[in-house]
């Protein structure tokens, strides 16, 4: 029997590091689905496809095939079997990917895999849609929230530690308008599933996070 925890939240919450601590404690497979959006928005970005070109993007899907695999215990992100993990963490990625996430057809692509992975692995799987749509019936959703600037320093220090020179005002400018465009997407947007438990990272380190998460997945039999 394959059981899932769904971790929603806007960029630089900390769903990635919270939702790879917990699958690593619990035994569970990560899926990182916002990895996979990048990947398609890398994939449109190399092509000088432009993030609101629907027909483009939608003739070019069938030629896209997003895997993961892992390797060593960590998440590889396969765009048409080439590991992309190295290029798809720039802001410049980041925002193409939330662009080309509001296209329907994106979105169904993505949730199919999504699930069919949900399917035949015990997971904790992190994105935007999660709790509400690819797995409305996990047993635990958390929704992670922490204030922007908090969120801006969070990505300043991730891009800085991978050697990527980035402007912090630029980075919340960024980080804001993204948020808009996820919650105001026509498809699936970001929004707080109606069980979900929300849970504030602005003062609380990765592990405080983590263990408040597994206290409430125990406090659900999980």
């Amino acid at each position: 029997m394959t059981r899932s925890i769904a971790i929603d939240g806007p960029a630089g919450a900390g769903k990635s590091t919270i939702a790879k601590g917990i699958a690593k404690k619990k035994g569970f497979i990560y899926v990182d689905t916002g990895a996979m959006y990048r990947a398609m928005g890398l994939y449109y970005k190399e092509r000088g496809i432009a993030a609101d070109d629907t027909e483009k993007i939608e003739a070019a899907l069938e030629d896209i095939h997003v895997t993961i695999s892992y390797e060593n215990g960590e998440q590889i992100v396969l765009l048409n079997g080439e590991n992309v993990n190295s290029k798809i963490r720039t802001p410049e990625i980041g925002n193409m990917a939330s662009g080309v996430s509001t296209n329907k057809a994106v979105r169904e692509k993505m949730v199919s895999l999504q699930k069919e992975i949900a399917r035949t692995r015990s997971v904790v799987m992190d994105g935007r849609d999660i709790g509400t749509v690819v797995l409305p019936d996990a047993l635990v959703k958390i929704f992670l929230t922490a204030s922007v600037d908090v969120r801006t320093e969070r990505r300043y220090e991730e891009l800085k530690a991978k050697g990527m020179e980035c402007d912090k005002a630029k980075l919340r400018e960024e980080i804001i308008e993204r948020d808009y465009r996820d919650t105001h997407r026509e498809n699936s947007p970001l929004k707080k599933a109606d069980d979900a438990v929300e849970v504030d990272t602005t003062e609380l380190n990765a592990e405080q996070v983590i263990e408040k998460i597994l206290d409430i997945a125990g406090s659900k039999g999980l």
